[in-house]
């Protein structure tokens, strides 16, 4: 698990630095909307999401260069989805990975405002990608890529529609799991299958990759409703009993703390079946399902 650890803040290191290019320090009229989008985007992440993008493509190949623009559109994408989730709107959040939230700290209006300039740039980064490799081999994967970019986000956002829509309400458990696998899942999916088609892999193993993916999707959306009961305050940087207190629908509620549990080593255990074809090339990732499970934040 050492190992793990170095690899992982390997790519955090790499990321953040990758992050900063796109970060815009200029003394211009909208300025402070500038800060805002900084401001959330380098407040101390995980970056799990890029880092799958990376470490998927690099199954295949070294140059994990060549898929960076959209490990970072993805990131982006992450964190206007928190700017916007924390709004009082939906998830009424005051703090996030331990400061004050978006809207807090800035405002509402440039809050809202942060999150629709992260979406942008998203789409940017990947438009210029595409402009600069259009005599490119794989140019048809980054075509295919982007658009399952544009899906999984719209997933994204009808599962946190649902999410906060049906607050206090009984349902079931198939519901239950459709909210989760669009509102968590969906951008998890997403980034093993960008690493995956952009490095060019066959679809046999951009299936089993994409079991894997929506296992470890299902995991960190559970991991978080444990969180949310028994988690640290000062660790996960956020209150623990908002989902309870919302009346939200989570697997602890819909299942119990102990049975929530069992299913999320399940999850786990079946998340890392998939990659067994990929040998010791997969052991981060092996790794990084099983981090997923025991997180505390």
């Amino acid at each position: 698990m050492d190992e793990f650890k170095k690899n992982l803040k390997k790519y955090q290191e790499i990321i953040n630095k990758e992050m900063l290019k796109y970060i815009n320090k200029d003394d211009v009229p909208e300025k402070k909307l500038n800060e805002a989008m900084e401001y959330s985007l380098m407040a101390g992440g995980k970056r799990l999401r890029p880092t799958l993008v990376l470490a998927t493509y690099e199954l295949f190949k070294d140059d994990y260069e060549n898929c960076m623009p959209y490990a970072i559109a993805l990131e982006l994408i992450h964190n206007f989805s928190l700017i916007h989730d924390d709004l009082p709107e939906v998830d009424n959040d005051d703090f996030r990975h331990g400061k004050p939230t978006n809207h807090k700290q800035y405002g509402h209006a440039t809050a809202l405002l942060a999150g629709d300039g992260l979406l942008n740039q998203a789409y940017l980064i990947i438009s210029e990608d595409l402009a600069q490799k259009q005599e490119a081999e794989d140019i048809g994967n980054r075509i295919k890529v982007f658009n399952e970019f544009s899906i999984a986000i719209s997933k994204m956002i009808n599962g946190e529609y649902l999410d906060t829509e049906l607050e206090g309400c009984e349902i079931t458990e198939e519901l239950l799991k459709y909210i989760h696998v669009n509102k968590t899942g969906a951008l998890i999916s997403l980034a093993v299958r960008m690493g995956a088609i952009i490095g060019g892999a066959s679809e046999i193993q951009i299936k089993k990759l994409t079991n894997y993916s929506e296992k470890i999707g299902l995991a960190f959306q559970i991991k978080d409703d444990i969180l949310s009961v028994e988690g640290n305050e000062k660790i996960t940087g956020k209150p623990v009993g908002n989902d309870k207190e919302k009346g939200k629908c989570t697997y602890v509620s819909k299942y119990g703390l102990d049975n929530s549990k069992q299913i999320l080593d399940e999850t786990v255990n079946e998340a890392i079946t998939n990659l067994s074809e990929f040998g010791e090339k997969a052991d981060f990732l092996k790794q990084l399902a099983l981090y997923i499970k025991n997180r505390n934040k």
